[in-house]
């Protein structure tokens, strides 16, 4: 009965690390590698999805800076106004509102409300630094959501193109390793031969 010695598989991806007479150069430099990209694509991954998070985030922030809330009243019914048809303000329409601004200036402009409001109702509008009418701006959690699901959508990215660029190392490396191989076996090739005899 015969017994055979092999590694075992746990220990099968570190015998780059170890010394043997197999191993040459290249193995060490691909091990090198190897644990550069793995180490380069979690930690970048997680630092640019970690920056890219922060960056929409202050984007937001300084939207909301730049804008405030100011009382207005409808200047008319809002069921006499034009219905806002798409996005999150389904069911409201477009009304003419008028307010007065910090200098005492009396300015109208469009705003979408309840379809229900009424003339003279009372009701918030944000206004930019110009006193134009704008968009309000998303909550807290919607900034939150929204800057969560960057950073999730930017660190796999950035993984798998270092991970592609780590392959494409690896791939030209054993092509070298390849091409060394080829040189070595027609160098020791017929002396290999001539000591099986002719057969090898």
């Amino acid at each position: 009965m015969t017994s055979t010695c092999r590694v075992p598989v746990a220990r099968r991806p570190l015998w780059r690390w170890r010394r043997n007479p197999l191993r040459r150069h290249s193995d060490v430099v691909e091990a090198w590698i190897v644990l550069a990209v793995w180490a380069v694509a979690l930690l970048g991954g997680l630092l640019a999805g970690g920056a890219a998070g922060t960056t929409v985030h202050r984007g937001f922030a300084d939207r909301r800076a730049a804008i405030h809330q100011v009382s207005a009243r409808l200047t008319g019914n809002a069921a006499a106004g034009s219905p806002v048809l798409t996005g999150y303000d389904v069911g409201k329409s477009w009304v003419t509102v008028r307010w007065t601004d910090a200098d005492g200036t009396t300015r109208t402009g469009l705003a979408k409300v309840l379809s229900t409001a009424r003339t003279d109702s009372q009701v918030r509008v944000w206004v930019d630094r110009a006193d134009r009418p704008v968009s309000a701006p998303p909550s807290q959690a919607e900034v939150t959501c929204q800057s969560l699901a960057t950073a999730a959508l930017v660190s796999p990215l950035v993984a798998a193109a270092v991970w592609g660029g780590g392959w494409a190392v690896r791939r030209r490396l054993m092509r070298r390793r390849l091409a060394e191989w080829d040189a070595e076996w027609r160098r020791i090739g017929p002396q290999w031969r001539n000591f099986s005899g002719g057969k090898g």
